[in-house]
């Protein structure tokens, strides 16, 4: 029997699987989580899975209390992980706003509706495509395969769990050091190595160059791996050797336009890949994907009876054009392009391991502009339901392979994905908020602060392209390399990003052969992943602990 169907002999009981402790233990761990990823997503344009974090985590909190099993353990951590997500969707689209217009306003409690409306379908649709993804295509799901395997290497002994709260630990003296004091020099108002090329040659032809000071972002390359990451710093090459400084210097272009062909080929050749994807993975086998979901058995597959779906998308339909203000024709274009994304996703993160969330909510996001006229800030609630419900489906299928690996109830897990999910939509808008408050809105694309490199992309389809000629080359060349088979899911977020953020994580990427190489052990057993993942969580909570304090400080200052 596959392993992917060794969920029909759970190793334990719903009882024993779905506990008030996994509840309360995920819960807080959804906290720490969501408010982490928000701040890597916005400082980094990038959000790694947090499984193998989420997963070591619970793991060592549940034998702490003892009496504990893999099944309850991996329910733990499936609660954990779906806040993270949910902010990464948020992340990835809403800043764009204030990158669009400085003095725009937005409604917390209408981006709460919107966000909660994402969550929903996201659980609606991973309930119906589970079976398909991951019972009859047994579609690889690396990082769901990785934590499973991370669970059973655990629960045999060792010392990962050490290893993951002192990198978490380093990580977070380093980040208070360095932005809480701080006590590091900075070079042209970043934690840079500014080498004498980087400082001159480069930034005289607007070329962010430097090596950032993250530990972080060196986790992201190494998590990532070098074949991803590579192509990830050949988009930098792309964008900063070839556009800015090429062009600048050969006099084919002055400053303005080297800058704008850069960041629109970048934009073009992320939509582009989202395009291919579409036209590769879904629309062949579109009947296979979306036919079993009108079969009499489809709305309940062993997990929950979801015969009150349609009732619950007719509802969120009335939210989004009502309180929400969307208008009626865009809400039902965002419910049933949520629909499309969310296979999308599933299909994208099973093969790969990387969920370009910001990019399915440009593609429903175009097709809703098409359709009718919205107002920015609705075309940005557009984009970020999408990407939520994207971002939270491909984080419950990597929990769903893990799942199937070790016989883990599929209900007890999506129920958890419940809890987490609305707790991360609460948390997201409020972390959010918070640095918004404690920053202002002019953070939101600077370099310096928050780059969020996907809601600078979402904000320029819905202000406007800053040269349509390099974003059209842009697109057509990433959906061609896509569907021959090339891996282009990172090179337009290179293209895109300041050259030092792609050059530091390049570096990260770099570590991966060589650990592989000098400790194939080591390696071979994930320590070197385990310890990526505390660096990076560490450094994320600690800054959001400072932009939460700052927060505060201009709270009091009113």
């Amino acid at each position: 029997m596959p392993e992917e169907t060794a969920g029909a002999r759970y190793a334990a009981s719903f009882a024993e699987q779905f506990t008030l402790r996994a509840v309360l233990i995920g819960c807080l761990g959804c906290v720490v989580l969501t408010m982490s990823s928000m701040y890597v997503a916005l400082k980094l344009g990038a959000l790694p899975w947090p499984i193998i974090f989420v997963a070591l985590t619970s793991m060592f909190l549940l034998k702490l209390l003892g009496h504990s099993n893999l099944n309850e353990i991996n329910v733990t951590h499936t609660i954990m992980s779906a806040g993270a997500m949910t902010a990464g969707g948020l992340a990835f689209t809403v800043p764009g706003m204030f990158m669009l217009d400085r003095g725009a306003r937005l409604d917390m409690p209408r981006l709460l509706l919107v966000v909660l409306g994402g969550v929903v379908l996201g659980l609606i649709f991973t309930a119906l495509i589970r079976k398909y993804f991951i019972v009859t295509k047994e579609l690889a799901y690396p990082m769901g395969r990785a934590a499973a395997e991370t669970l059973r290497a655990g629960d045999a002994g060792g010392g990962k769990s050490a290893a993951l709260f002192a990198s978490l630990g380093l990580a977070g003296l380093f980040t208070f050091v360095r932005d809480g004091i701080p006590a590091i020099p900075r070079f042209g108002g970043r934690t840079v190595i500014p080498a004498a090329f980087f400082s001159g040659r480069m930034q005289a032809y607007g070329s962010a160059g430097g090596i950032w000071l993250s530990p972080m972002l060196i986790s992201v390359g190494y998590i990532v791996g070098p074949l991803a990451v590579g192509v990830w710093f050949a988009g930098a090459l792309i964008g900063d050797a070839g556009i800015l400084i090429g062009g600048v210097a050969s006099g084919l272009l002055d400053a303005a336009s080297a800058a704008a062909i850069k960041s629109s080929l970048g934009i073009g050749l992320m939509v582009g890949t989202g395009v291919g994807i579409i036209a590769k993975g879904i629309l062949p086998k579109a009947r296979e994907i979306f036919g079993p979901m009108f079969s009499r058995t489809a709305m309940s597959d062993g997990i929950v009876n979801l015969r009150f779906a349609p009732a619950v998308m007719v509802l969120l339909a009335v939210v989004f054009t009502f309180p929400c203000g969307m208008g009626p024709l865009p809400s039902i274009v965002t419910i049933l392009g949520v629909w499309l994304a969310t296979a999308m996703s599933a299909q994208v993160v099973g093969q790969s391991g990387i969920n370009p969330m910001e990019i399915f909510g440009i593609i429903v996001l175009l097709a809703a502009k098409a359709l009718s006229g919205l107002e920015h800030a609705q075309a940005f609630f557009v984009a970020a339901a999408v990407a939520v419900a994207c971002g939270l489906v491909g984080d419950v299928m990597n929990d769903f392979k893990a799942g199937a690996i070790l016989g883990t109830d599929p209900k007890a897990q999506w129920l958890g994905e419940c809890i987490g999910g609305v707790v991360g939509a609460f948390l997201s808008v409020g972390v959010f908020a918070v640095i918004l408050k404690a920053y202002g809105p002019a953070a939101f694309g600077d370099p310096e602060l928050f780059a969020a490199p996907q809601a600078g992309a979402v904000a320029a389809m819905v202000g406007g392209i800053p040269h349509v000629p390099a974003f059209v080359v842009g697109l057509l060349a990433a959906c061609a390399l896509y569907v021959a088979g090339f891996p282009v899911m990172t090179l337009g977020l290179g293209v895109y990003l300041p050259f030092y953020l792609s050059a530091t994580a390049f570096l990260g990427g770099l570590l991966r052969p060589i650990a592989r190489r000098l400790a194939p052990e080591w390696e071979r057993g994930g320590t070197g992943l385990i310890i990526a993942s505390g660096l990076l969580g560490g450094e994320a909570v600690v800054g959001v602990l400072i932009a939460l304090c700052r927060a505060v400080s201009g709270f009091a200052a009113m």
